[in-house]
């Protein structure tokens, strides 16, 4: 009886979980594509979108883990909590590492409709100013590429 509960209960929470987890599929305003004329190409910085602390608590919860599987008592105790200062500082270096700016333009692009479109992105050598080009999507996602 109990293992019977026990897989009723445990299917829809896979599921749910599952679903939770799936990408939602592009939205209208994505596949959006506009032409326009490239007005103006400024070098900048992009910065890295991680969330800050992420690695640092990653690193800290598997510290803890590693240590629990040392020793017994308060030798266990011990080693749990020298694995979680170890693996905080572990992670907080390395996402310090994969947060460093990378290079990128600032691009105004003229639209056919007139309008004028600032997009930031990884720097593409193949762009230059009176180039025509395609707008592709909106907002965060909207790219610069060329006709």
């Amino acid at each position: 009886m109990a293992i019977s509960f026990r897989s009723r209960f445990a299917a829809p929470l896979v599921a749910l979980v599952v679903t939770a987890c799936a990408a939602p599929g592009p939205q209208p305003d994505q596949l959006m594509i506009r032409k326009g004329v490239i007005e103006q190409i400024t070098p900048t910085q992009i910065q890295s979108s991680q969330h800050m602390g992420v690695g640092a608590v990653v690193g800290g919860i598997a510290g803890v883990g590693l240590g629990s599987l040392i020793g017994s008592g308060t030798g266990r105790d011990v080693a749990m909590v020298a694995g979680a200062i170890g693996g905080t500082m572990a992670g907080a270096e390395a996402q310090r590492r994969f947060e460093t700016p990378i290079s990128g333009q600032q691009i105004f692009v003229r639209l056919g409709s007139g309008v004028l479109v600032e997009v930031t992105q990884p720097t593409d050598l193949g762009l230059r100013v009176g180039q025509n080009v395609f707008v592709q999507g909106n907002g965060e996602s909207a790219r610069v590429i060329p006709q």
